[in-house]
């Protein structure tokens, strides 16, 4: 009796105890799933606020500002505009410079000898085929010595200089080497001057002597017009980029100048000369183009 009744006591109080485990576990279950679904609900919630984007509208007053332009009008390495090209009127100015021998031809032989001459000019490039210059020429040139002796002098020369408007058109413009023709006209102005041997005391460091110069002793000068017309060979040089504009040239022109005669007439005393009307001379050059 007394074992029965314990054994009995025993299993109500394990029905009780399990009955009490099964309640708690039921309890918990119910709750975790409350806690998990909240914090579930703050990881998606923190998810959206740091991943969305916000559009906006490029008309906006929000807009993010455009990118800026450079400020040579291209990429860094262009060469077109800014300070690397050949763009505006700076790009296009055209120099050169030659010197060079000259002879007379025609009737002009008879009382012109051969000579030096200068050439300068300056102007504009219209294209890599076509410029327009501005030029100065000097020739300067002996008298013959029949002239000399006609008008009773020791000596005598020509000086001749012009201003005159010539274009060069060059006949391969994307050639290394090339044909170019030239010509143009303008003013001319022709002194003819007779020089006579003068003593004329010199004096060095520690010495002084007495030697003879010439000195002018008469002269004739006009003012007229004249034309010009030639052409030559030319080289450019590549330049850095391909496009290079400096040449170098020799070239061989015509030269009429419209001078009037001079017939009996005296320089400053002198003898009674006559010199034919018009000069007509053939330059021939070598010099840099740019």
């Amino acid at each position: 009796m007394l074992s029965a009744r314990w054994f009995s006591l025993v299993g109500r109080f394990a029905f009780v105890g399990a009955a009490a485990l099964l309640a708690v576990g039921g309890a918990n279950a119910q709750v975790a799933p409350s806690t998990s679904s909240t914090h579930a609900s703050a990881l998606s919630a923190t998810d959206s606020s740091s991943t969305d984007y916000t559009f906006v509208s490029d008309s906006g007053s929000d807009a993010l500002p455009a990118a800026p332009e450079p400020a040579n009008g291209g990429g860094q390495y262009d060469n077109k505009n800014g300070g690397g090209g050949n763009a505006g009127w700076k790009g296009k100015l055209a120099f050169e410079g030659g010197a060079g021998w000259n002879t007379a031809v025609g009737d002009t032989s008879t009382y012109v000898n051969s000579g030096w001459d200068v050439t300068l000019g300056g102007g504009m490039h219209f294209s890599h085929g076509l410029a327009l210059l501005a030029e100065y020429q000097f020739l300067s040139d002996g008298l013959p010595s029949t002239i000399i002796a006609e008008a009773g002098s020791d000596g005598g020369n020509i000086h001749l200089w012009s201003l005159t408007v010539d274009p060069v058109i060059d006949l391969f413009p994307k050639a290394s080497n090339g044909v170019y023709v030239t010509g143009g006209g303008g003013f001319y102005r022709k002194v003819t001057s007779f020089t006579v041997q003068q003593q004329q005391q010199f004096c060095y460091y520690f010495y002084c002597g007495v030697g003879t110069t010439n000195a002018t002793a008469g002269h004739f000068s006009s003012n007229q017009g004249g034309f010009n017309i030639g052409g030559g060979f030319r080289h450019r040089f590549s330049g850095m980029y391909g496009d290079g504009r400096m040449e170098v040239y020799a070239e061989a022109r015509f030269v009429d100048a419209f001078t009037p005669a001079i017939i009996g007439q005296s320089p400053n005393g002198l003898g009674n000369t006559t010199i034919g009307a018009g000069t007509r001379l053939v330059p021939i050059n070598f010099g840099i183009r740019y």
